[in-house]
């Protein structure tokens, strides 16, 4: 049989010509369009993505199920399937903008639902790259329509199985955005859009003319909504994000973040750390900088960097091992802690403790935020969710108390009373209810007005307060573990974590009771 007669009769020329389709996405025009605006298009970000050669691309020759569009419509305008990523397998999906504007099908949506279901099934970490409007209203416009795309109540990674990663790299409405709402890590390329519904759909619909910067822009999600985790300049720049973060994450819940060799040794002291925290509590400096030189060399990736930058959140490694720091930064408002903080807390949080992420807090905050702007965005709640959060986490957590560790805050950074592995101290710890200074005004203020020797007294009594806020009497009543010297706080911390892993890495596993918690609240 000759290489013709076999292709005729065994369909290898249709095969082939239906796969270069496929591949052919929306057209040259189309593509054309895409890098016009210097963007990739789907097929081109899923290569530069995975290691070369990796793409194992499941359900290429689907197409719509309405008739009038099926020839417009090559799989469907989801890309999808397996790779890998420095060697580890992932699944990996992206809408497809050359494609009706990427809007989501009943077929491709359909072959999207399943694939990643199983790919969660089977342990691997999801990532989606979006870039495309919500569904195709011929697809979901009428009973059947709605009723056979309606988001499933039980969808492929709600239950944190795997880590979900969700790109925003273009105009994303509906769908992109909705899987950006339920995923660990959310990145989103600078100039593309995050909303429910197009503008065009907003004027119809309210009369609103917003522009899009100003409805689901990066600056918006960075600052207002806190919905995004990280920004990227641009498409390539956000594909080097995604394999940065999952370096940092397990590929499923039954296995620990991966391990890394450590640049430095186990007892590397921090020499600088007195010319970078300053002993007066009233003077500012910028917490990064003592993570960064706490933390292995190079290894801190801040989360959600511009949204309430009262606290830190971040990963980084120490010891060559994954962990979680939430700290203080007194650089912004003194440390106050305001509900953007929270909500950035009860996220972290969810994240460390669903994927065996030990979490290390570093406390100096006057407490929290106060005052109506706070209490209309439900300060109370806020704070209280934040302390369920802690309550339901079962990885290791340890806290150390830098400086001032005020009121609630002091509980909710994980302070005394919250079965720390360990509560350590540097001289220089403040505890208390609040400022000594606060607390004598507040208590005296308008008893000693006019008094002859008021500020005697007043100084008197800021001296006697301040005395019992000091970390040693607790430490003699056994609420604090250990007084350390600022300079040796990595190392204290080293083998405080080394302790955690037990014999077995399963002794610093997680309950993941955290796991189903929403992403936001």
């Amino acid at each position: 049989m000759t290489t013709q007669d076999a292709n005729d009769l065994y369909g290898i020329e249709k095969l082939a010509a239906l796969e270069a389709k496929a591949r052919a996405m929306g057209g040259e025009k189309k593509i054309a369009k895409q890098h016009e605006k210097g963007l990739l298009t789907v097929r081109e970000r899923i290569e530069r993505l995975l290691d070369p050669g990796t793409f194992d691309e499941q359900g290429m020759l689907a197409h719509s199920d309405i008739p009038e569009v099926r020839e417009k419509t090559p799989a469907d305008g989801k890309v999808l399937g397996y790779g890998e990523i420095d060697k580890r397998r992932v699944f990996v999906s992206g809408d497809d903008v050359t494609v009706l504007a990427g809007a989501g099908g009943r077929k491709g949506v359909e072959k999207l639902i399943r694939n990643a279901h199983l790919a969660a099934l089977r342990g691997y970490p999801c990532i989606h790259l979006g870039d495309g409007g919500g569904a195709r209203l011929p697809d979901i416009m009428g009973s059947v329509g709605m009723m056979s795309m309606t988001y499933p109540i039980k969808g492929p990674c709600r239950d944190r199985r795997v880590p979900l990663i969700t790109t925003i790299m273009g105009e994303c409405y509906g769908g992109p955005t909705w899987e950006a709402s339920v995923s660990d890590i959310v990145i989103q390329v600078k100039g593309s859009v995050m909303a429910v519904a197009a503008p065009s759909i907003l004027e119809v619909a309210t009369g609103e003319c917003p522009d899009k910067e100003d409805l689901g822009g990066w600056q918006l999600h960075a600052e207002v909504t806190g919905q995004v985790d990280l920004f990227a300049e641009n498409d390539d720049h956000c594909l080097e994000l995604v394999r940065k973060v999952l370096s940092y994450l397990p590929n499923n819940s039954d296995e620990r973040p991966p391990v890394t060799s450590c640049p430095e040794p186990e007892n590397k002291r921090l020499d600088h750390i007195f010319d970078l925290v300053p002993a007066n509590p009233r003077k500012t400096y910028d917490m990064h900088k003592v993570i960064e030189m706490i933390a292995d060399r190079d290894s801190m990736l801040e989360l959600k960097p511009y949204y309430d930058g009262s606290l830190i959140t971040c990963l980084a490694r120490l010891d060559g091992h994954v962990v979680g720091f939430l700290a203080n930064n007194p650089a912004c408002i003194a440390g106050a802690m305001g509900p953007g903080a929270c909500e950035k807390a009860v996220s972290f949080i969810c994240l460390c403790d669903s994927f065996h992420i030990p979490m290390i807090f570093l406390h100096d905050t006057p407490g929290f935020l106060v005052g109506k702007a706070a209490e209309e965005r439900k300060m109370p709640l806020k704070i209280m969710t934040f302390i369920e959060a802690l309550h339901k986490s079962t990885v290791p957590r340890i806290s150390v108390i830098i400086r001032k560790s005020y009121g609630m805050a002091h509980c909710n950074m994980s302070g005394g009373n919250m079965q720390n592995e360990q509560l350590l101290a540097w001289p220089t710890a403040d505890i208390s209810f609040m400022d000594p200074h606060v607390a004598v005004n507040v208590a005296f203020g308008r008893k000693m007005k006019g008094m002859e020797d008021a500020d005697a007294m007043k100084k008197l009594m800021l001296a006697e307060l301040t005395k019992g806020s000091g970390p040693w009497d607790a430490a003699g009543q056994n609420l604090i573990d250990k007084i350390i010297h600022p300079e040796d706080t990595r190392m204290e911390l080293v083998r405080t974590l080394r302790r955690t892993r037990g014999p077995s890495d399963k002794h610093a596993m997680s309950e993941r009771l955290l796991a189903g918690w929403p992403r936001m609240f």
